[in-house]
């Protein structure tokens, strides 16, 4: 796989990455992960993880994937397609270890760390299996009362550019590393620009991503998540302003700060009945308090998928299409 060096302002080409020399320590969630050569076989619990590293050129690698909530995104389907899937929710330990995987990587830490519900790491540590996971779930988050977790710092995609680098490093592959990062970057900047000139910044939003009953309390996106990152990098506010990642929230409470735009998450898992997009939108149309709105009775309603509220390569999709949201609305103008 051949990527291109990044050009940076004023035509200057950065310098290679330097080869990784192993054996390579690395910092993970407050654990030291070393690895004596470039992982061979690699389970990825997660599905931003397996795209991560499906998007470095090393589908090769991945010996089974896990944790699915929506389709692999088109340009990675041929090489995921030859990749085992061990469950699209949570596999088993058994399953895992059963690949014989050099690596197991994870998205989220309830999966594998200190309550994990796949493994442990010293679990992992006892077939000799090392284990990270992404920093976009344990560095400034709080994961000890189980759930969702709290974040205690807001996101930002510096954490996801730290995961990119810390597998380019791990798997020796730092210029593919460093030009996803600018890609990434540079798709960004042109949201952000879209919206540059924006007359009604602090326009207020919320971001829903399902409910246990479609009529009941709403799952919605926290301060300092990735969806609030999404806000802020383009000038909305959030009006849920706790440090839970997805607090559940009454609509009256919705109605109270009246959002002028409704963001609401598309996906194919079905743990809830709310997880159905066409529910969702039909609430919002029907339901007593929500259908008064202002969102809802000028049609300011975005569809969103539900990988742009994870912390991956799909983040920058969904600044995208909150821009395009904002710009079709007439509220950047």
């Amino acid at each position: 796989m051949i990527i291109a060096l990044p050009v940076l302002a004023g035509g200057v080409v950065p310098a290679r990455a330097q080869a990784t020399r192993y054996p390579v320590t690395v910092e993970n969630c407050g654990h030291q992960v070393t690895f004596e050569k470039a992982p061979q076989r690699v389970v990825a619990i997660g599905q931003t993880q397996t795209e991560i590293l499906y998007a470095l050129g090393l589908g090769d690698r991945v010996v089974g994937t896990a944790v699915w909530f929506s389709p692999v995104a088109k340009r990675f389907e041929a090489v995921n397609a030859k990749v085992k899937r061990l469950a699209d929710n949570d596999p088993s330990f058994e399953a895992v270890v059963a690949q014989e995987p050099d690596l197991v990587t994870a998205m989220f830490e309830w999966h594998v760390g200190p309550n994990g519900i796949v493994g442990k790491r010293d679990q992992f540590a006892k077939v000799k299996v090392p284990a990270y996971v992404s920093p976009t779930d344990c560095v400034g988050k709080d994961n000890s009362g189980g759930g969702d977790g709290i974040r205690t710092q807001t996101f930002t995609m510096e954490l996801v550019y730290r995961n990119i680098r810390e597998f380019g490093q791990i798997f020796d592959v730092a210029e593919r590393a460093d030009a996803l990062i600018a890609e990434l970057r540079a798709r960004e900047a042109k949201a952000v620009a879209a919206v540059a000139g924006n007359a009604a910044r602090d326009i207020p939003v919320t971001v829903w991503f399902s409910s246990k009953d479609v009529k009941g309390d709403a799952f919605l996106a926290g301060k300092n998540g990735v969806p609030a990152y999404i806000l802020a990098k383009l000038g909305a506010r959030n009006i849920i302003m706790t440090n839970e990642e997805w607090p559940l929230v009454g609509w009256e409470s919705v109605a109270a700060a009246n959002p002028a735009v409704i963001v609401v998450v598309k996906m194919d898992r079905r743990r809830f009945p709310a997880d159905d997009i066409d529910l969702k939108l039909s609430f919002l149309k029907t339901d007593a308090v929500a259908s008064k709105l202002d969102a809802v009775k000028n049609n300011r309603i975005v569809v969103m998928d539900v990988g742009a509220t994870r912390a991956g390569l799909d983040t920058v999709d969904g600044i995208e299409a909150l821009a395009k949201g904002i710009e079709s609305f007439g509220l950047s103008k």
